[in-house]
């Protein structure tokens, strides 16, 4: 039996991709961000194709990942962000609502939304991986962006088709 198989496409060219990053554990937003950046621009994604947001915290991502899918520009939108298990259970509010509403806003708009919101027990995890987190997420983006495309029924306009 022959079963259809389609290979994972990691050529960035003509991939619009948009990043929204939170500002709190900025250190952390930085570094995934930059290792991001760095990936997508190796994969061939053009920096005139890239945008870049920054909010408050990992809670405001999802909303504004929902308003920039609405705009129908983007191939694939990046939640990048760092929630550091404190002593309180705002860690575990945090964690898994920025998690859901990222879901939620995918599911919605059909616009791929990769969550790249490191969620550590402590700094040191989160220096750790924070490197290998955000390459991991623009190489999902530009994956699932050209996915979407090739999934494409025939006339059907992409999310972020010019």
């Amino acid at each position: 039996m022959a079963i259809d198989e389609m290979s994972p496409d990691l050529d960035g060219a003509g991939l619009r991709i948009g990043i929204v990053q939170s500002r709190f554990n900025e250190w952390a937003g930085q570094a995934l961000a930059e290792a991001c950046i760095d990936e997508l621009l190796q994969l061939g994604v053009d920096e005139n194709d890239l945008t870049r947001l920054t909010v408050p915290g990992a809670l405001e991502i999802p909303l504004t990942l929902a308003r920039l899918a609405d705009a129908g520009d983007f191939d694939a939108l990046i939640a990048l962000g760092c929630v550091i298990r404190g002593d309180t259970y705002h860690f575990e509010v945090v964690a898994n609502e920025s998690a859901a509403g990222v879901a939620r806003a995918a599911l919605d708009s059909g616009v791929p939304m990769i969550n790249g919101i490191l969620t550590t027990d402590d700094e040191e995890q989160a220096r750790l991986r924070v490197r290998e987190k955000g390459r991991d997420a623009a190489r999902v983006a530009v994956e699932m962006g050209n996915l979407m495309w090739s999934l494409a029924e025939d006339g059907e306009e992409q999310p972020g088709a010019p």
